[in-house]
């Protein structure tokens, strides 16, 4: 049986383009997806971001391609796009709607299966409910980063990533709660810091400062300025490290367990060991040690 959004109008768009364009007045950025519940393909153009960028992405970027080919990128609110001939024909190929959460505002919990939605039930806000071929869609107010598999039969879709429109469902909308945010966060690996292997100071080697406090307290501050910091991570992190080795590093006084903490610090905020490792390292180099 013929899906009744692929049946066309005689001489007329199909009607996944009448829903496409009254989902983007409504504000919900979409795009056509094939059998299979996939994006269409890159064009040769796009392929591998050869066109130096894709639409409706911050990053920069000069791509005029009309086709729909970008994937979660292409979704768009714009009619004159959707109505174009390239994307008509898109339409009357593809098997369903698609939008991009993340562009509406919102984010989609993917619960696949029973088990699921028994676990979002017990430990989820109720929210805007969607069912789905298997499980349900539960949707947030908010944006965020998306993940696949954050727990069994669970997904994250949000930011850079589509879910397939199956109707508006039931329910009030909820605000993201901190819960489903947690769901991305993962603890940070544990690594072996980068041993300090510094020379100690002519004069018997002794630290010259004042109290083992002095050193307690650099390494607080240092921690506190990792943690507390809300963009260039990396940079913070750079420039704290060349901090503590300008004030700590050439006495001898570090040990293993000051720079574990700093590492760990860092790698909260989201940089890999081997960031952590490099500017290490790059500070190290800068002083001479």
């Amino acid at each position: 049986m013929t899906h009744p959004t692929l049946i066309r109008r005689d001489g007329h768009r199909p009607l996944l383009l009448d829903l496409s364009l009254s989902l983007a007045a409504a504000g919900v950025p979409v795009l056509p997806l094939r059998a299979g519940k996939v994006p269409f393909g890159n064009c040769r153009s796009c392929a591998d971001n050869a066109c130096g960028g894709r639409p409706n992405m911050k990053a920069a970027g000069n791509c005029t391609c009309p086709r729909p080919c970008h994937g979660w990128a292409a979704a768009t609110t714009d009619p004159r796009v959707l109505s174009s001939p390239a994307w008509t024909v898109a339409w009357s190929r593809a098997e369903t709607v698609a939008y991009h959460p993340g562009g509406a505002g919102v984010t989609v919990v993917d619960l696949d299966d029973a088990d699921a939605i028994g676990w979002a039930r017990e430990n989820l806000p109720p929210t805007r409910t969607v069912p789905t071929t298997r499980g349900e869609h539960w949707v947030y107010r908010g944006a965020m980063c998306s993940a696949n598999g954050v727990r069994p039969g669970v997904d994250i879709k949000s930011s850079m990533a589509y879910a397939r429109w199956l109707g508006p469902g039931t329910g009030t909308f909820t605000e993201l709660p901190p819960a489903v945010r947690a769901l991305v966060v993962k603890a940070p690996a544990v690594v072996r810091p980068v041993r300090c292997t510094v020379s100690a100071p002519a004069g018997g080697g002794r630290c010259p400062h004042r109290s083992p406090a002095y050193l307690e307290r650099g390494i607080a501050m240092a921690e506190q300025r990792i943690t507390e910091a809300r963009s260039q991570v990396h940079t913070t992190v750079y420039r704290t490290f060349l901090a503590v080795l300008s004030a700590h590093g050439r006495c001898g006084c570090l040990t293993e367990t000051h720079i574990d903490r700093l590492f760990t610090a860092a790698q909260a905020k989201g940089e890999t060991a081997r960031h952590c490792t490099d500017a290490w390292a790059n500070a190290r180099t800068v002083l001479g040690l």
